[in-house]
């Protein structure tokens, strides 16, 4: 496909997100440096607007993937939290198979071992993922011309002020590219349309990528 073919494929998905079509909901980004526990990518507008960031849990052929992606935003009155891990249907990512966890105040203290810290006073709910050589469900994301694993699910209201974590790992430590879908409403500023004007070509090229995807 042409570059012009794909910017005019990507100014008619960011106009039908605009429009509504639930397909083209998620404002793209990318996690350029690593979003570690000191340096977690923020989410600067609200947690309920629908974002994708396209992430990636690092590995090498010598090392595990014990990388940890960290999330952080806040919470004033009510709201509510969406949050789903998603993997592109790649050879390689089979059993690629990432958990997540919201971590913040007045949850309830994990019953699982996780590979990160909790602050003091917090809790955490943990939302693991399937079972290695389990069957997973497919679907067809159209804004980024990619198949996806259906992933796990996380979506409810929460009513306690401060500051939250969402934090992503692969207990089986194989690593790979996954999506962090934060926020389940379609909120559209001119920044975003510009946002996603920018990187949906990048998404169509496989760019966001770390391996060839076949």
């Amino acid at each position: 496909m042409s570059q012009r073919k794909t910017l005019l494929s990507a100014i008619c998905g960011v106009l039908l997100a605009v429009g509504g079509a639930p397909a083209f909901a998620h404002v793209p980004y990318f996690e350029h440096v690593d979003f570690s526990e000191e340096r977690p990518f923020r989410v600067r507008d609200s947690i309920e607007q629908s974002i994708a960031v396209y992430s990636w849990i690092r590995f090498d052929d010598l090392t595990p993937a014990t990388d940890v992606d960290v999330y952080q935003f806040e919470i004033e009155e009510p709201a509510e939290v969406y949050i789903e891990s998603l993997v592109p249907v790649c050879s390689g990512y089979e059993d690629f198979l990432p958990w997540f966890a919201l971590v913040g105040p007045g949850l309830p203290e994990p019953l699982e071992i996780m590979p990160f810290d909790i602050p003091d006073g917090y809790g955490a709910i943990v939302v693991p993922n399937s079972e290695p050589g389990e069957p997973r469900d497919t679907f067809f994301e159209p804004f980024g011309g990619k198949y996806y694993y259906d992933g796990p699910v996380f979506q409810e209201v929460i009513v306690t002020p401060g500051t939250y974590f969402v934090v992503y790992w692969d207990p089986n430590e194989l690593g790979g590219d996954y999506v962090a879908v934060l926020g389940n409403q379609e909120i559209w500023a001119p920044k975003d349309i510009v946002r996603a004007l920018v990187y949906t070509p990048k998404i169509r090229h496989d760019l966001e990528l770390h391996i060839a995807c076949e």
